[in-house]
């Protein structure tokens, strides 16, 4: 398919099969998002891949304590990729603090949108969860202080249910997504 094939294609998918994700799908993923561009090439990037029904079972239960409940299709997922972050290279954070702009974060974007864009053309489904406690979720998972979590993705095959259900969320086609003219501009905003 064409890339614009596939980014019309993929879609923040809620809802699951139970079936399990393949490590080699999960692995072409990862390197997908390893090639990502980063500031500095400082690569501020870990994804920990939780598949492990036991490990996976805890880690939602924390991640959607609380206020967080809004998150719950989490616990439907057979796959969630705690997005880890190190705030990068010397450089770039010194280049963060000068723009004002947190470049790891920026550059962990680009590397996951890379990893649910292969997982699109892989078949599976996918959706970026930022509403999480992201303390609660590392405490249980022991991952150290000095690493973020900026993101979640859920992942597994997309529950035909799902699909056939809501064909808004099914499709990210120009119909569900403002004009151009609403977006772009050449030289001047005016």
């Amino acid at each position: 398919m064409s890339f614009r094939e596939l980014v019309e294609k993929r879609y923040s998918c809620r809802r699951y099969e139970s079936a399990g994700v393949e490590r080699e799908k999960i692995n072409e993923c990862v390197k997908a998002a390893r090639s990502a561009p980063s500031a500095c090439n400082a690569q501020p990037w870990r994804f920990l891949v939780i598949d492990d029904p036991g490990v996976l079972e805890g880690a939602c239960a924390a991640a959607v304590s609380g206020v967080y409940r809004m998150s719950r299709f989490i616990k439907g997922a057979p796959v969630l990729i705690a997005v880890l972050a190190d705030k990068g290279s010397f450089l770039s954070k010194m280049g963060s603090l000068v723009r004002d702009a947190g470049f790891y974060l920026i550059d962990i974007g680009i590397a996951c949108e890379h990893l649910v864009l292969q997982a699109s053309e892989l078949g599976l489904g996918t959706c970026y969860v930022g509403w999480f406690n992201e303390k609660a979720l590392k405490k249980n998972l022991g991952i150290p202080k000095k690493l973020r979590v900026p993101l979640l993705i859920s992942m597994g095959y997309p529950s035909e249910e799902y699909r056939k259900k809501d064909p808004i969320r099914r499709r990210a086609g120009s119909e569900t997504r403002k004009d151009l003219k609403e977006i772009l501009y050449f030289n001047s905003l005016r």
